[in-house]
Parts: structure tokens; sequence; C-alpha cells
């Protein structure tokens, strides 16, 4: 096998790994990726096709992967798995206990394909590897895994917030980002009492529903919320 090649095999499986992890891709944001032309992309797609990677095209939309395949586990290197490995153990510290729970479930699926050898080693870091610090390894909230499941499928999200002042309301919310700051998980939603964007502390949502309502997306991005509002 020559140079071009290795490069065209390696951009082949870059392509149906960029396909396995987003819903929709265009040619041109492949081509522009991968530095190579358009035809270049259509040909890897066509090759793909061939060997039997069941590729939808949505006219003037791009490529899609067909609905429920999945490629077979991936294989990580040592250095792949020691970086999940020290991840966990910093994870462990989160303040979310649906987090810690979630991800910790997630190292457990990843350490069951691992090669034996890989696998063997990464136990061991596991266990010679702490992180430390001074506050107490209490969770302060359980609401994150909702959070993020209303996020991401735009669900009015109903929930009895209690303030600085200690004063208790129950609010409709807009979730629209998350924000994390020392180990303590914020939500930035739409507030439908006060009718603008608002702070919510998840250790101070004392109850959350995940509603079955929807919400029109918010048209902005984070960093143009902060620029407006910050």
């Amino acid at each position: 096998m020559n140079e071009n090649d290795t490069k065209r095999l390696s951009r082949l499986t870059a392509i149906l790994t960029q396909l396995q992890t987003q819903r929709l891709l265009t040619a041109t944001s492949l081509a522009d990726k991968f530095n190579v032309s358009i035809r270049t992309i259509y040909r890897d797609i066509r090759a793909l096709e061939q060997a039997g990677v069941p590729i939808v095209t949505e006219d003037g939309k791009g490529y899609t992967l067909m609905e429920h395949y999945r490629l077979p586990p991936v294989t990580l290197t040592e250095s792949e798995a020691n970086a999940l490995i020290t991840a966990e153990q910093i994870i462990l510290k989160n303040k979310d206990a649906s987090f810690v729970k979630a991800y910790s479930e997630a190292i457990t699926k990843i350490k069951a394909v691992l090669r034996h050898s890989v696998k063997d080693k990464a136990n061991l870091l596991a266990e010679r590897i702490y992180f430390t610090e001074n506050k107490t390894d209490e969770k302060t909230s359980n609401h994150l895994l909702s959070v993020q499941y209303a996020l991401t499928n735009f669900f009015q999200t109903a929930i009895t917030y209690t303030n600085e002042a200690n004063n208790v309301t129950d609010r409709i919310v807009e979730p629209f980002a998350l924000l994390s700051t020392q180990e303590k998980w914020l939500l930035i939603g739409w507030c439908r009492l006060r009718n603008t964007f608002r702070f919510f502390r998840l250790d101070r949502i004392n109850k959350l529903t995940v509603l079955s309502e929807k919400f029109e997306p918010h048209k902005l991005t984070l960093q143009e919320y902060f620029e407006k509002y910050h």
C-alpha cells in the first residue's frame, strides 16, 4: 500500500467516524475538513457505499447514516484509555450525582471493549491515580442529565427553585445552556415567570420535571448570548 492509499484509507475511516457522530454532513464541510476537493469526497462516499456502509443522501442537505447503523467498538490506544481513566477520577468529584452515575456506567462499557493488555494497565492506573481537593465530596444536585435531555430535545421544564434569599418559586424554564463553575452546575434558561434569561444553580433546584410541551429553539449561539446579556 503506497502513501496515497494509506492517506485515503485514513480519510475514509475519519469520514465514517464523522458520519457516526454527526447527524448530517455536507460534501463541502468534509472537503474543507480534510483539505481535499469536493469531487474527492464524492468518490470517497461512493467507495464507502460500495463497501456496504448504508449512507443516505438527502438532496440539497448532505449525507447521513441510515438510522440504527452502528460501527463496531472502537479500539482505544493505551494513551486514550489512560486519558479516560484520568478524566473519570476528576468527574467522580463532580457535585451532580446523575452525571457521575452516567459517566461511570459509560466508562464500564468502554473498559469492556478494551484489549486485555490495555485493560490491565487502565485498571492499574485507576488504582494509582487520585484527584484531591479541600471541598466536601457531598453531591449537591441530581438534575444534570434531565436538564441535558430537556435542552437537546427542546422540552420545557417545571422547577421549584430556592434563590439566595431563600425565597421559593415555581417556574417554567426553557433550557438554553449549561455552565460548570467550581464543580457546581448552572443552567441558563428562558424563565417564563420573568420573561427573560436567568441563571439557575442546579443545587438550588428542589424539584425538576421535564414537561411534554416543547419550546421554539432560541435563535442565538452561546457566544451571542454572552455578548448580548453580559
